[in-house]
């Protein structure tokens, strides 16, 4: 079960969605709080190089855990938003969210950085991740200005 402020708005539902897979090296992951956070028919589809060009690969969230986890636990892993742009209508928001990964929080420079697209629902009295697709930036292209921090 969900804590409601994680849930109660777009804004810490994303957060949330970040805490739960950042952590250091050797660090257990809150692996429910992530599940919690995701409709039960949510999907996260990464778009990967392959010798074809790029693809996707659609998992559920136990795929992503078996898939990431023991990486992300083993390596250290931080994904930080560094920008984001939110469109809503009704009782559904879309979010392009700007993302900066590091290895530990202390790092100078990130390791690799992208874009999620978050399609997210309210429903139940409380808001769900319904699906991420995501591109890093060394497979797609510098980011674009509009997709990074105002300056």
């Amino acid at each position: 079960m969900a804590a409601a402020a994680d849930v109660a708005t777009v804004d810490a539902l994303v957060l949330a969605l970040y805490a739960s897979i950042s952590g250091g090296a050797g660090q257990a992951r809150d692996w429910n709080r992530m599940r919690s956070l995701f409709h039960p028919d949510a999907r996260l589809v990464p778009m990967l190089k392959t010798p074809k060009g790029m693809q996707t690969r659609v998992l559920t969230i136990d795929d992503y855990v078996k898939r990431s986890g023991p990486m992300l636990e083993r390596d250290g892993f931080f994904e930080q938003e560094i920008a984001r742009k939110v469109e809503t209508f009704g009782d559904f928001a879309h979010a392009w969210s700007t993302y900066e990964g590091r290895r530990a929080l202390a790092d100078e420079k990130p390791f690799l950085r992208g874009i999620n697209s978050i399609q997210m629902v309210k429903q139940d009295g409380r808001w769900w991740v319904l699906q991420i697709l995501w591109e890093q930036e060394a497979d797609a292209g510098p980011i674009p200005p509009q997709y990074l921090p105002a300056k």
